[in-house]
């Protein structure tokens, strides 16, 4: 924002042709006329850059796709966007945590490793492994951060701190869905829960109690939807999930990713069409 507002400021004061109706509707925004040319100018700045070099913003938003664990080559790739990183590391349980697995830039703050299959073609980082990446930035501060694009981080409860998990189960673990999503229904009728919350127990109930014990209920109250709270990774429990850290893994202390893949599952073949919020206005920095 502050790159773009330096970019548009000169546009913001002088919008030419353009009008924003909302200045029509609200007169009372006549003050601040200034700083809501410069958000739309600032968002004109970002699209057009995106169009330029990432082919879009819908392609920008498919990150997921390059980023993080990606099979490839025979192997996996990891890669991480590292714009201030000097040099990186993959460390975790398969080196010991150690600066033995670097990282090599390909421009433009992309940072990538390839790690090829083993010769019995099992990937070299075995399942499940934690990870982190450890950078050292251009000012020469070391830090270590969790993958970004990880699908599952678990709590290290000696220092209450995330790490993140290389999690690619064998076809043999996986979950393979049954069920297909059901059809849009003329009528929404929408329960909301709380996964962790779900159990009658003093506990944090998981994926599968609430698959079995909840869905079941929610089926004969007559709703043909539920909304999930908290499904992203956060690391304080008390915030409902508002404070994200880890915006692709699945909360685990519900469970894993193939575990959420079986209440979705579930939840389809009653019917019930599952939605999840994701709260993206706020983050956590993990650290103590």
């Amino acid at each position: 924002a502050v790159l773009a507002s330096a970019r548009v400021g000169r546009s913001a004061a002088h919008p030419g042709a353009m009008a924003l109706k909302i200045f029509e509707l609200d007169p009372t925004l006549g003050g601040v006329q200034g700083q809501i040319w410069d958000r739309v100018n600032g968002y004109k700045w970002w699209k057009g850059e995106l169009e330029k070099n990432e082919g879009g913003l819908e392609r920008f938003a498919e990150g997921y796709k390059i980023f993080g664990w990606q099979r490839e080559k025979r192997g996996y790739t990891y890669r991480e966007w590292l714009p201030n990183a000097k040099q990186a590391f993959l460390i975790g349980e398969f080196n010991s945590w150690q600066n033995t697995t670097p990282l090599t830039g390909e421009g433009f703050g992309r940072w990538s490793v390839h790690l090829p299959d083993q010769v019995d073609g099992s990937p070299a980082l075995p399942h499940p492994c934690q990870i982190k990446v450890r950078i050292e930035t251009n000012d020469g501060q070391w830090i270590e951060r969790v993958p970004a694009w990880t699908k599952l981080a678990w709590q290290d409860h000696t220092t209450n701190l995330f790490n993140g998990v290389f999690w690619e189960p064998p076809e043999a673990e996986r979950h393979v869905f049954r069920h297909s999503r059901p059809h849009k229904p003329t009528d929404l009728k929408i329960y909301e829960a709380h996964v962790g919350m779900g159990s009658m127990d003093p506990k944090v109930a998981t994926y599968v109690d609430f698959a079995n014990d909840v869905l079941p209920r929610i089926k004969r109250m007559g709703y043909n939807c539920v909304q999930l709270m908290a499904v992203a990774e956060h690391a304080h429990y008390g915030c409902f999930g508002y404070h994200v850290t880890s915006f692709f893994a699945p909360a685990s202390r519900q469970g894993t990713p193939e575990e959420l893949k079986y209440l979705v599952d579930t939840a389809h073949g009653l019917g019930i069409i599952v939605l999840m919020d994701l709260v993206h206005a706020h983050a956590s920095s993990n650290t103590m």
